[in-house]
């Protein structure tokens, strides 16, 4: 199927209405919201609509700045000013059956032809969700709810580390198909999952750069599929799951790809902080299969495909003023041991989520789930009821000094002579829920070089590299 690309004229009307009507409701909402005693304000009750049908939406202004760039070939700074907007209508027709659309604009400003760009975080005029959802009670067991959604979903599975809907990242990852997910009244939880990943349109800097709406599309070149299961039986407050999924991946006519067929299997084992409690979790996953090195299409040679992923924390939340929580973390992924064995053993994350352990995406990326071994420490604070701030210190190794350094840098020795200290990262962030449909958040992230960034032949070698972001968050 070829894009179908929305005239310019459009795209430019569609931008400037949407900034129009969110500098409109922002305004009226924070107003409305101070003289109303923290009640706020919806667009449901403004639009007066019948029982059954409801609207409501998100937008979001996010800038963020990076200075002495990791990139190989990149120098100086950048910055970047990202507004994501999302609508929902849902129409719930009974107790049983509903359906559930969500447009998304996704766009960036202050970008130039020298910055990261990508449609991990510009994606115009989009439907992001358009599905039909059936809902059955008491299906298998007493006091059970099971529900099919049809159509363009997103996912939030588990801990999200390899299928999640990205809250960081300005666009989310969507998919075409059936979800299905069952829960019994003892919160024991079965999910299975045959989805096609969406591929969003367009993709050169300059159709980014010029902010054009083309529609995202999805094929049976790329599948996604699996199935989950999770437990309470652990015992003492601790919940278990086990799940397996496989990533099929096939060229097409204007899309080529590493032909990736991963098959994934992972155990998870957690306990959720309380206050004066211990908590812990662990995460293993191990994957097989196979995968091409590059994504030309002059590349044939299937790659045999076998690696691994652990992640462990273990954390005490002290009954005290603030609410500290201080955890220790690890995390180990494998990196691909010689490039010219044959063989390929980087771990892939496939469409997980990286922020939440290795911080912001966007035109940070700094490091994600691949060839490194990684331990640190965290602290998360409550200094007042609606603020909340973490600190968090790591230190990065390489797995394999002769894999690249993965993620945004592009940075790699092959013949592993760098070394495989990667250096340090130092984070400070901090969030706060004004009102109950406002909230500010923002955060510094230090990155430190430790001796393969000073040693490696195309590092770009401009030294520290400090990240900031602010953003703030409307729900109407």
């Amino acid at each position: 199927m070829k894009n179908r690309r929305l005239p310019s004229n459009f795209s430019k009307s569609f931008f400037k209405l949407t900034a129009f009507l969110l500098a409109f409701i922002s305004i009226q909402c924070s107003a409305i919201a101070l003289a109303a005693d923290n009640k706020p304000w919806r667009l449901q009750s403004l639009l007066g609509l019948p029982s059954g049908l409801s609207f409501w939406g998100e937008h979001r202004a996010h800038y963020e700045s990076i200075d002495n760039q990791f990139r190989a070939g990149s120098v100086g700074s950048d910055q970047s000013l990202l507004l994501r907007t999302l609508l929902n209508a849902k129409w719930q027709a009974s107790d049983r059956f509903k359906i559930h659309l969500e447009m998304i604009d996704s766009r960036v400003l202050l970008n130039d032809i020298g910055s990261r760009l990508s449609n991990n975080y510009i994606n115009a005029a989009e439907l992001l969700q358009g599905y039909i959802g059936w809902t059955e009670k008491n299906l298998f067991s007493e006091g059970s709810d099971s529900l099919l959604r049809m159509g363009r979903i997103t996912l939030d599975i588990g801990s999200r580390r390899l299928i999640g809907r990205n809250g960081f990242r300005n666009a989310p990852q969507a998919y075409t198909g059936i979800d299905w997910k069952w829960t019994a009244s003892d919160d024991t939880q079965v999910r299975a999952i045959f989805t096609l990943p969406i591929t969003r349109q367009p993709s050169t800097a300059t159709e980014l750069l010029s902010d054009k709406a083309v529609f995202d599309e999805e094929s049976f070149d790329e599948i996604l599929w699996g199935a989950f299961l999770s437990t309470p039986y652990l015992g003492n407050g601790a919940m278990a799951e086990l799940f397996f999924f496989g990533f099929n991946e096939d060229d097409s006519e204007d899309r080529q790809t590493r032909n990736r067929d991963i098959y994934t299997t992972g155990l998870r084992a957690y306990r959720k902080a309380q206050s004066g409690q211990f908590d812990f979790e662990l995460e293993t996953m191990f994957q097989l299969g196979t995968v091409r090195a590059t994504a030309l299409i002059s590349d044939t040679r299937d790659l045999d495909h076998q690696a691994y992923f652990v992640h462990a924390e273990a954390g005490y939340t002290f009954p005290v003023m603030w609410r500290p929580r201080l955890l220790f973390e690890y995390d180990y992924a494998s990196g691909d041991d010689d490039p010219n064995d044959g063989d390929s053993d980087g771990f892939d994350s496939l469409l997980g989520l990286n922020a939440g352990d290795w911080g912001p995406t966007n035109i940070y990326t700094a490091f994600v789930r691949s060839n490194l071994n990684s331990p640190g420490f965290r602290l998360k604070v409550r200094p007042a009821e609606k603020v909340t701030a973490d600190f968090a210190y790591r230190a990065i190794w390489l797995d394999s000094a002769t894999d690249a350094w993965q993620g945004a840098s592009g940075v790699r020795d092959r013949t592993g002579g760098s070394g495989k200290f990667l250096g340090h990262q130092l984070f400070l962030t901090a969030k706060w829920n004004a009102f109950s449909n406002l909230n500010f958040a923002g955060g510094f992230f230090y990155r430190i070089d430790g001796e393969f960034q000073k040693n490696a032949p195309n590092s770009p070698r401009n030294s520290n590299t400090l990240h900031s972001y602010f953003k703030s968050t409307l729900k109407f």
